[in-house]
């Protein structure tokens, strides 16, 4: 997208209300696994060849429905609270990240869950609290490499790291956490203009209600991110009565909470979020034609992370589903057309509302947590799709595929030879103008792969914390 793009600020075009319910997670799309993993062999073994997808049966268990909220719901929200940009969040951003050489540092562990091949050309930590945090668990990134051709939003390089409520320690350990707590989503605004020296601010995700007089919590489990323009694209997890697998956000549309409480929404004396200064509330939404499945990937599918692929023709949403690495399930990845930049909706749709995947493949990849696609200038098209593994301690699988082979890059010092990418990774993210790949990395159990109940005494010192957001060149996948 071009700055005459970022700068533009039209109303939305007017739509028929949008309706949606905030409602708790369910397991599914990119959820955690505290396990070890049952069925080695099968994560190890060659995944093969991408197989096609083409007939319209298949495909048509991809398309999606897009909502929008009316005009008059956003411009209510933002007539109520505060409307700030970027520039404001990233300027009050109130948390550091440490790097393998700054001091503090990052800890042994974080370092030891990076690649071990190809080497990152940049790590960072995240703060003490949100390392060890058995609340939150980190799933995707983005950034203004994603959002803008140039790189930058306005002046600011920017980082985006999602992050999703921990609802199974909840399951685990119920008194650890309100069930209000439940489907929460929030986002790390992170400050990337001076290397080695990156800080963020937390931004929640919120849906709006009662016409714009209101808002709830996002209500789902936030596996993938794009930004793309001035729109964020998370996943849902199918939580609520629309089935929606996407939302939408907007840049233009981050609001500051008025009062500073645990609740959601409207409180006594104006608005609260969570304790959290900002928040976003959708914009939009994309549904499936029913409820997804985790089953197989033969029904409608669960959502797992996104990325997008400027190297196609339009630019595409690329998007994949996720089954435990435990198993030998085969998954779906999928692309949709996204539309040009600046417009109410980031999708392309069709005369019926109607976003429908451009092309459509399956992988016998297993434990899929995040996907890339890339063409180069001759034409060449692959996808990187990472294997993560299951248990405590081990380093994931990354598969470069296309429909005629899979390959792997091979190391020493890990229990496989090909087991040399990131420990326990989540989605990735091509910062188009350096061609640099981003990713994170999930886990902070204790050493056999556990959650620590955060009521308990000393819980924190059995935390083996291995979260870590890192970089590596594109060129260094092949």
């Amino acid at each position: 997208m071009r700055r005459t793009d970022k700068a533009r600020h039209g109303a939305l075009r007017r739509r028929a209300p949008w309706i949606s319910t905030a409602v708790a997670a369910v397991l599914g799309a990119g959820a955690l696994l505290f396990t070890n993993a049952t069925s080695q062999a099968a994560v190890a073994d060659n995944p093969g060849a991408l197989t096609p997808l083409t007939t319209s049966a298949e495909l048509s268990k991809l398309a999606l429905t897009q909502r929008t909220v009316a005009d008059t719901t956003i411009a209510e929200l933002d007539r109520l609270l505060p409307n700030v940009s970027v520039d404001t969040v990233l300027g009050s951003a109130n948390h550091t990240m440490p790097t393998p050489t700054s001091s503090p540092a990052c800890r042994a562990s974080e370092q030891a869950a990076l690649p071990v091949k190809p080497k990152a050309t940049a790590a960072y930590c995240f703060t003490t609290g949100d390392a060890l945090t058995q609340s939150w668990l980190p799933q995707s990134v983005t950034s203004s490499g994603d959002a803008d051709d140039d790189g930058a939003w306005g002046e600011n390089k920017v980082i985006l790291s999602g992050w999703t409520h921990n609802d199974h320690l909840y399951d685990e350990y119920p008194g650890a956490e309100p069930a209000a707590d439940r489907g929460l989503a929030r986002v790390a605004f992170i400050d990337a203009n001076t290397p080695g020296a990156f800080k963020y601010r937390w931004v929640l995700l919120t849906v709006p209600t009662e016409g714009g007089a209101n808002f709830a919590k996002l209500g789902s489990h936030l596996g993938g991110m794009v930004w793309y323009g001035d729109k964020l694209i998370v996943t849902a997890s199918n939580g609520d009565a629309s089935q929606n697998a996407l939302y939408v956000f907007s840049m233009k549309h981050i609001l500051q909470a008025t009062v500073n409480s645990t609740a959601i929404g409207k409180v006594s004396g104006g608005y609260s979020a969570h304790g959290y200064q900002y928040l976003m509330p959708a914009i939009g939404s994309y549904g499936l034609s029913g409820k997804c499945s985790s089953a197989n990937d033969d029904g409608v599918p669960c959502f797992a992370s996104i990325s997008l692929d400027r190297s196609a023709t339009p630019d595409r949403l690329v998007a994949n589903e996720w089954f435990s690495s435990g198993g030998t399930q085969p998954a779906r990845l999928f692309r949709y057309d996204l539309a040009a930049p600046g417009g109410a909706m980031p999708l392309a749709v069709d005369g019926t509302g109607k976003a429908k995947a451009a092309d459509a493949y399956e992988t016998k990849a297993v434990g899929v947590q995040g996907v890339l696609s890339y063409q180069d200038d001759a034409g060449g098209k692959r996808w990187y799709v990472p294997s993560a593994r299951g248990g405590p301690g081990q380093h994931g699988i990354l598969w470069r595929q296309d429909t005629a082979e899979a390959s792997a890059t091979s190391c020493s010092g890990t229990d496989l030879a090909s087991a040399c990418w990131a420990k326990h990774s989540e989605s990735m993210s091509l910062w188009w103008s350096t061609r640099t790949v981003w990713s994170v990395t999930e886990w902070a159990a204790d050493s056999k792969g556990n959650w620590q109940d955060p009521t308990s005494s000393g819980w924190q010192d059995r935390v083996v914390p291995e979260r870590v957001l890192f970089s590596v060149p594109l060129s260094s996948l092949d």
